[in-house]
């Protein structure tokens, strides 16, 4: 069974991420890429600032992300990811938007274990 492209897309954006080079992560995120985080009131508009805000978050070491299951249609994904730099421990769900090949985070909450 062929793994349909909004997957790849949302599974590159992991893979990336997983890296902790978070510039990286602009391969797959539109121009007008947002961060939503709903619970917070916080947005973040574009590739870079996505990039500054994931460098300069606290963390205690290297963050791992852990992929536990993304499931989605033709343009549209959720990813469950549990994060972790070490010490902290939180769980990343997801809802992407994919156009054209690259993906629009809609919202992505945290929610610590």
């Amino acid at each position: 069974m062929r793994t349909p492209e909004t997957l790849k897309v949302v599974q590159e954006f992991w893979r990336l991420m997983a890296t902790n080079d978070f510039h990286s992560v602009a391969a797959v995120l539109s121009t007008d890429f947002v961060l939503e985080w709903p619970q917070t009131n916080e947005r973040i508009r574009g590739a870079e600032r996505f990039a500054r805000m994931n460098q300069e978050y606290p963390a205690q070491g290297v963050w791992s992300f852990a992929v536990n299951r993304i499931v989605g249609g033709d343009n549209e994904a959720v990813s469950d990811v549990t994060v972790t730099d070490g010490v902290q421990v939180g769980r990343a769900i997801s809802f992407f938007t994919i156009e054209e090949g690259k993906g629009a985070i809609k919202a992505q909450p945290y929610a610590r274990k």
